[in-house]
């Protein structure tokens, strides 16, 4: 599998988008979408990509069950954009609204560490932007979350 620089982090040319794995795309086999994520690493790639909307929630924590034990094994990239505060694990319903205000941002980033079950994120992202919030504010509270 070819390698691509990203931002000084080495990832395989492939990724595997892991949002069909849990939502939106009719029914789902979690047992087949963790063997596919294993089977991906076999393969080579180890560039997985989630977000916290998929599903809701629930697909954090499909590609942390998935990746246990094997963490150093893959870069995995997350995406935030909506106020989860009164979310139901999967069901679409429940999601609050876009919100890119810090506190958001800040209060989000805990609950995808804990679904995926590591201690940091490699690529984490907005999902949507929020044309009610500053561009700067959010990407100030993103840059608040990099370890110098």
């Amino acid at each position: 599998m070819q390698k691509r620089n990203l931002g000084g982090v080495e990832v395989s040319a492939l990724g595997l988008g892991c949002m069909g794995m849990s939502a939106f795309y009719g029914e789902t086999d979690l047992g087949e979408s963790e063997a596919t994520i294993k089977r991906a690493r076999e393969l080579g790639i180890t560039f997985l990509d989630t977000a916290q909307i998929y599903g809701p929630l629930t697909n954090e924590e499909l590609v942390g069950r998935a990746i246990r034990g094997e963490r150093d094994q893959f870069v995995i990239a997350t995406k935030f954009q909506r106020d989860l505060t009164n979310t139901v694990a999967g069901d679409m319903s429940t999601l609050g609204g876009i919100d890119g205000s810090a506190e958001n941002v800040r209060r989000t980033i805990d609950g995808s560490l804990q679904r995926l079950g590591v201690d940091f994120i490699d690529l984490y992202y907005q999902h949507r932007v929020d044309p009610n919030v500053e561009i700067e504010v959010t990407v100030g509270a993103m840059a608040e979350l990099v370890e110098p």
